[in-house]
């Protein structure tokens, strides 16, 4: 990402029929499912990116993969750009529609069609906030493992354009490593199939060619996606550390000694105070970079398993060491952390980035 978006020229052809297109687009859709009134459109101009912003055409809000199969036959037999969207939680710009284009957004597809434990898979429409996911299956001890930041509103379609993760990808992987299927609108509106509930598919792997690619191959309206058990506990522990590059060293050494916990998350002193003061968490102030270690399995387990990273985090020379001691207290930590965007959003404008970097030169890079 440079910090700017290329926008090209409305189609003034597009624009000229613009009556035209709304009258049809409504004929093809239930009552109520297209926004094309000025005020109605504000909310669709931007997204989280809150960088830029274009006001679209029309926004159509289809309620099954029949509504988007006519919409998508439609604009493209006509010439028409279409955006899928889903909560707009993106912060990649990839949501924001032109002038000329129609923004073809998800959030009416909101059920759980099904929940499969003895295949450990559910199948959802795009709709489907991240976290109702887990909140269906809980009861049953089951959980869906990609956990993004903003996991309370952003949708599972949006997820597999963006191949989500979250804090516990280190353990479960991100949205692919959990994605066993889903239902693809391609742009001419032909529907088809990948994947399924089965472990793996006997054909080209496309599904993995379709998460990540941002909407662009076609609009998904229906995943298949992973259940996995409960683990019988989780603790989150908070490690202060004197400098970014001990903390960055500290993690090194976990993995390199084969300890897997479910997550590590970093944060710098800037980003420490930021977040103490939204959310105000108890972050150790006089830490100049602070990980959040979160480990899972029996009583045991984790504390086998923290024994060995603190152990690890003394020779970097860890300042402080502060285990959650109820679901309080871990709700707390990763409040936190979790809340670093709207954070940091308060007091200025920053710019995302996700960085890959070898786990060598990671204390380097901090």
């Amino acid at each position: 990402m440079t910090g700017t978006i290329a926008f090209r020229e409305p189609d003034a052809g597009i624009l000229a029929r613009r009556e035209t297109i709304i009258d049809e687009l409504q004929a093809l859709l239930p009552e109520d499912a297209l926004v094309h009134e000025a005020r109605e459109l504000v909310p669709f101009e931007t997204d989280a990116f809150l960088a830029y912003h274009r006001v679209p055409l029309a926004v159509c809000l289809p309620e099954t993969t029949e509504d988007v199969a006519r919409v998508l036959g439609y604009c493209h037999e006509n010439g028409i750009p279409v955006v899928p969207r889903g909560a707009g939680t993106s912060l990649a710009g990839g949501a924001i529609g032109q002038e000329d284009a129609i923004i073809l957004g998800l959030s009416r597809m909101n059920r759980i069609l099904d929940i499969d434990l003895p295949n450990r898979a559910a199948v959802v429409q795009a709709g489907v906030t991240n976290i109702a996911i887990s909140e269906a299956v809980a009861p049953e001890g089951f959980f869906y493992a990609p956990d993004p930041s903003s996991q309370l509103a952003c949708t599972i379609g949006g997820n597999i354009g963006m191949n989500s993760g979250g804090a516990h990808c280190l353990k479960y992987g991100v949205t692919t490593n959990n994605l066993l299927g889903v239902k693809l609108v391609l742009v001419d509106g032909t529907v088809i199939d990948l994947g399924g509930k089965m472990l793996d598919s006997g054909s080209l792997d496309l599904l993995a060619l379709v998460c990540g690619s941002e909407g662009q191959l076609g609009i998904i309206t229906e995943a298949t996606v992973r259940l996995l058990a409960k683990p019988e506990g989780a603790r989150p522990v908070l490690f202060g550390f004197p400098s970014s590059e001990s903390a960055g060293a500290c993690v090194t050494d976990i993995i390199a000694a084969g300890i897997i916990p479910v997550a590590i998350e970093f944060m710098d002193k800037p980003a420490i105070e930021i977040c103490e003061a939204f959310a105000h968490a108890g972050y150790p102030l006089d830490a100049a970079a602070l990980l959040i270690i979160e480990v899972e399995g029996s009583e045991e387990e984790m504390e086998a398993m923290l024994g060995r990273i603190v152990t690890i985090a003394e020779t970097h020379g860890v300042m402080a060491v502060r285990r959650s001691q109820s679901a309080t207290e871990a709700a707390l930590i990763w409040k936190g952390r979790k809340s670093a965007f709207g954070a940091t959003g308060r007091i200025a404008d920053y710019i995302c980035m996700d960085g890959t970097v070898p786990l060598s030169q990671l204390s380097y890079v901090l």
